[in-house]
Order: structure tokens, then sequence, then C-alpha cells
């Protein structure tokens, strides 16, 4: 028989010394085994580190075995619960399952074998969930709103109306700040549309001169300027099915808007130097930083093209106007480049959370991001501290300073009290799983119960 792997760690818990003894015996070869002799010794054990496997009497003194197994699938880290009872019967049986019990086995009948044969089994069935719950959560990493971080309500908003717009083929039209996370939304809108299995295509429009935009959106024949030596297929044929994404779209030259309004009133086109008219069922994303009513007033963007564009228009605040938000935002980016770097960093002192939440961060997420791998890089211990931050965020100016202390004061908000509230938050939204809860928030275990004893959460 394949034998389980030693390196699990069994807990058996029974008042009768004989049986405890006799169990550990014959799983001890296979097992980690520890014992104890009534559920309040469990508890004890199972609170100190987590175990595969609980292996439970019915009978225990002063707390019968389904209880313990009720406050041990509590944990955060649940081990398999296995209740033996020698009063046998299949009402206990539906019992001790509607408790949690992953098993249930009769002391007269038990049979050492057999255990560990439920036991493999029990423990390949909870390996399966553990890695489809990290298949999950890296599919979320990647895909849909899971990547935008934002708790607070301006962002709130932002995915409430994502969440509705994304399933229909409305153009939409992305405003805000340079760093906001506007191409973050659009693949969100693009991953929660029926049209996520089809591409989506990015064009950077700022990046590219008016004839090679036009050529790159559109496509282009053999020989239609200098330089086309082969026929080019353009991006709008290129997101057949899917969504086109047109970042900065501010930038575009007159005759590049021109056959853009025609597009999104006809669906159609022509490629650079043909006459061929061309159809593409594409759902079009535009985003730009630049307040494009006053590019209309000034003459250089169309105002027909401006009123195609924004049939729904999402705002996405900056980062100063969001201060709850960057704790959250510093714990993501710090947990990916620890990582990234192979760095054991995994918290901050209350010095450098407070100094990035009083600066104004002018460059937004982006801004965040960069500063947050610049800590992680420099920092020379397990938290980021001041002196690891770059010289632009610690220093500030009093500027700066002062608009995040208003946001502050706005908001009502502490750094204490902004952290107490995002835990909270987690703990909610992960029904008091607190492993669950600090992969949430993004930090680890052992900071989560430290911040939980002192704001006073224990009992969440």
């Amino acid at each position: 028989m394949k034998h389980t792997s030693p390196t699990a760690n069994l807990l058996i818990v029974d008042d009768e010394k004989p049986t405890r003894d006799g169990l550990r015996a014959a799983l001890e070869d296979r097992f980690e085994v520890y014992v104890a002799e009534n559920a309040s010794e469990a508890i004890t054990l199972l609170e100190s580190e987590p175990f595969d496997v609980l292996l439970t009497d019915f009978k225990l003194p002063q707390e019968d075995g389904m209880k313990l197994i009720a406050r041990a699938k509590s944990l955060p880290k649940p081990p398999i619960c296995i209740l033996m009872t020698a009063y046998g019967s299949e009402e206990l049986a539906v019992q001790a399952m509607k408790q949690g019990a992953d098993d249930y086995i009769a002391k007269g009948r038990l049979q050492i074998d057999e255990l560990e044969i439920r036991i493999a089994r029990a423990l390949k069935q909870q390996n399966l969930e553990v890695e489809n719950v990290a298949l999950r959560q890296q599919l979320n990493h990647r895909f849909g709103l899971e990547n935008v971080v934002g708790e607070s309500p301006a962002m709130q908003e932002v995915f409430d109306t994502v969440r509705q717009v994304a399933p229909t083929r409305a153009t939409i039209l992305l405003l805000g700040e340079s760093g906001t996370g506007k191409e973050l939304i659009a693949k969100a809108i693009h991953q929660l549309s029926p049209r996520n299995r089809k591409p989506m295509v990015t064009v950077h429009c700022a990046a590219l001169t008016p004839t090679l935009l036009e050529s790159e959106l559109f496509g282009h024949e053999r020989g239609a300027f200098t330089g086309a030596h082969e026929k080019r297929i353009g991006r709008f044929e290129q997101a057949q099915g899917g969504t086109l994404f047109l970042d900065e779209i501010g930038e575009i030259d007159a005759s590049t808007q021109i056959k853009l309004l025609r597009f999104l009133g006809e669906r159609s086109f022509e490629r650079v130097g043909s006459n061929k008219t061309l159809t593409a069922d594409i759902r079009l994303v535009a985003a730009t930083n630049k307040q494009l009513e006053k590019l209309v007033e000034a003459g250089t963007f169309r105002e027909d093209l401006f009123f195609r564009l924004r049939v729904v228009e999402i705002l996405l605040p900056p980062l100063r106007d969001r201060p709850s938000d960057i704790p959250l935002l510093a714990q993501r980016f710090m947990r990916e480049f620890a990582e990234e770097n192979a760095k054991p960093v995994s918290d901050f002192t209350a010095e450098a959370m407070e100094t990035l939440l009083h600066h104004s961060w002018p460059g937004n997420v982006r801004e965040l991001r960069t500063a947050m791998e610049h800590a992680v890089v420099l920092c020379r211990g397990d938290r980021i501290s001041v002196r690891d931050l770059p010289a632009s965020v610690r220093e500030g100016g009093t500027e700066g300073a002062a608009t995040r202390q208003t946001a502050l004061t706005r908001n009502d908000l502490t750094v204490k009290e902004a952290e107490k509230q995002l835990i909270i938050r987690a703990l909610k939204e992960t029904n008091g799983n607190r492993t669950m809860a600090a992969q949430k928030i993004g930090m680890s275990r052992r900071t989560l119960h430290r911040k939980l004893h002192a704001y006073q959460l224990e009992n969440l």
C-alpha cells in the first residue's frame, strides 16, 4: 500500500490512554503524531500550529468530539476531521457531517489499514481543493476586477459601473490622471464581458505618428506609402470579436478622428491604400488623461466623436482622493516585489505608513508601485521603514503634505483607522477566515494576528 506522506501532522484525541497509545504506535511511522486526552488540550495544540488531520473520539470529558470538530473547522487552516465512536448510528453520522466532520468511523470496526486509506483519500481531496483555490486566486490576480485594488467608496462606485456595463456592447470612455489604472479597468471590462474568449488589442495612440497610427489601426495595402512593402492587418481586424482599447485617445489627429467616427457610426473602415470596405465586430474602450471638453473647445478634437466615445463615461479618482486605499495598495505591491526579489519583507513601520499616507502621489498608483519596488529592494529587514522609501516620498514637500492632510481630515481617516477598517472588511468578506483575510489584504497571517490584538479585534 502507498503510504501517506510522513510530513502530515496528525492529532489523536481520546480520553482512554490505551486507545491513544495504540493508535499512536500504529500510525507514527506514517505521520507526525500528537495526542491529547480532552478537548481543551486539543484546542491548545490546534491553535499553536496547523494540523493536517484531527482524529477524535466522540465521547470526551467536558466537551464532546463534535463540538471539538466544530471549533477545529473554525480555525484559519482547518484540519481534516474524522470522528470515532463506539456508539455508531446513521443518525450520529449525519450529525457529525453537519458539524463539519470529513469522515466517520466506528471504534468497534476500526481497522488501521482502512483508517490509513480514508486519511490518504481525504488528504488527496484536500490537496486538490487547495490547488483549485490557488488556481482561482492566480486567475483572479490576472483577470477581472480582482486585479484592481480599491476599498474606498470612489473605487467601489467604479467597480459597480464596470460590472453593470461590461456585459453590454456600449462604447466606454475612461477618464483619469496618468497612473490611475485606466488600462487595468479596460482589461477588467473585457474579461467581464461575453467577448473575453476573443482578443483584447491595445493601442497607445501617443506613441505613434499620425501616419503610423492610421496604418496601425486600420491596416494598409502593399505600396500604400513609403516603406509599406507588405500588406498589413490593422488592429481593428486583429480585435475581431473582442475589444479594442485606445489609450490616450486625445492624441489622435484629425484624419484618424474622422475614420474612427465613421467606424463608430457604421462599423466599417478601409485599409490605407485600399477602396475595399471592411467591417469588424469589436467593442471599443478609449482612455485619456486630458480634458476632452477643452480639446473640443480648442477645435483639436471633434465634438461628434467626443459624444460617440462617451456613451458610458467612467472617471477614475486620483490616489490623493482615496487615501483609504493606500495601505491596501502598498501591501499588495510590497508582497509582489518581496516575492519577486526573494526578500522576507512583510510589513511597514508605523512611521513608513504615515509617510505614505501623507504623500500627494502626483503619479498615482503607478508612482506608489514604483516606490514599493524601491523600498523592498532597499529594505534591510522584514519591515519597510522611512529610510527605505524614495527621497521624493520621504521629503514630499509641504504642499503635498498639506494636500494629503486635508484629504485625511475630509475622510475622517487616520493610519490606524484606515488599517482597522481594512481588516474588518476583509474578515467580513471571508466569513472570519483569517488566512484568507490576510491573503486578501496582502499581509502575513502572523502580521494579521498581531494587528488583531493591537486593534482589539480578536473576537471578529
